[in-house]
């Protein structure tokens, strides 16, 4: 994993990167309007074009191997960040939050999952860099985390995050239009609403926790990872939007996520002896997320027909 000097300017260039995609972003979904599945569709497709036009920046100005760990980290915070619509799923469900305010409740996640990101990245290139043996430490955090992930029912563990909230913050079951805070009985009390971007908040610092040393295994370069975390972040309320139907029928997903922490965390441990190039790392990571899909689709698919089968042999009476 090389190391490069990263100008001044690159920084002020990602951050108005990021600044007019998100006015853009803010300025195209005024209004209480919900995107179709469609249009949300053509919006994901945007912030992926806007990650790999910049992806061709860094490629041509750092370096084809700079470019292909951007590219690798990427997909593997882009891959990773799925496991967040799950939890994105629920929460919504149980504080019954409606389409029209659940994008306003992740405009606002989102923001603070860029700054938390940029905290937890800075902070673990500045422990990496005095203390490199800590990659290891990565590593098993890692491979811990999928198997917790292969274990666990994730569903359980934000339920009890949920509860734990409902039960020690003051707040109303009832929406009260856009507002995150409302006064009830003269006190001032959360609505559903804050709840929910609280929840999405911490939940996304306990993902970040997995996702960050995840792209330490990928480069140790903080412009390539917070770049990538960035733009990776940007279109995850549109493809909220376009997975939110077919999300819950991905039942072997978390299996292929769990597979690529498995990876990161493998590749972190043994890189001392053995390296793995971007390029590769980016055919494994795909490679296994497409074959968690594919094996959930066809599982859907075979549960469809035997549902119809069984319905045609089923005895009708009169």
């Amino acid at each position: 994993m090389s190391s490069f000097n990263v100008p001044a300017w690159t920084w002020v260039l990602l951050a108005l990167v990021v600044c007019f995609a998100i006015v853009v972003d803010l300025v195209a979904h005024r209004g209480d309007h919900v995107d179709s599945r469609r249009r949300a569709l053509l919006w994901s497709v945007v912030w992926i074009s806007v990650a790999l036009v910049f992806n061709v920046f860094v490629a041509v100005y750092f370096g084809l191997e700079a470019g292909e760990q951007f590219l690798a980290a990427y997909l593997l915070e882009k891959s990773l960040s799925v496991d967040n619509l799950f939890v994105f799923l629920l929460i919504f469900g149980s504080l019954g939050i409606p389409p029209s305010e659940q994008r306003r409740v992740l405009t606002w996640g989102i923001l603070g999952a860029i700054i938390t990101r940029g905290v937890l990245i800075f902070a673990g290139a500045a422990v990496v860099a005095r203390w490199h043996s800590v990659l290891y430490l990565f590593g098993a955090i890692l491979i811990i985390a999928a198997i917790k992930l292969l274990r666990s029912s994730e569903k359980e563990e934000e339920s009890r995050l949920l509860l734990w909230l409902e039960r020690h913050l003051p707040w109303t079951r009832t929406l009260h239009g856009h507002h995150f805070i409302t006064r009830v009985s003269g006190k001032l009390v959360a609505t559903p609403l804050l709840l929910a971007l609280i929840s999405i908040e911490l939940t996304d610092v306990v993902f970040a926790i997995d996702s960050v040393p995840a792209a330490f295994a990928v480069t140790e370069e903080p412009f390539l990872i917070y770049s990538s975390n960035l733009l990776a972040l940007l279109g995850l309320r549109a493809l909220y939007i376009v997975l939110a139907g077919w999300i819950a029928d991905l039942r072997y997903l978390r299996f292929g996520l769990a597979g690529v922490l498995g990876f990161a965390g493998v590749k972190l441990l043994v890189a001392k002896w053995f390296s793995i190039e971007p390029l590769v790392s980016v055919a494994i990571i795909a490679t296994m997320i497409g074959v968690a899909v594919a094996f959930s689709v066809r599982a859907n698919r075979r549960d469809h027909l035997r549902a119809v089968t069984a319905g045609l042999s089923a005895p009708h009476y009169h």
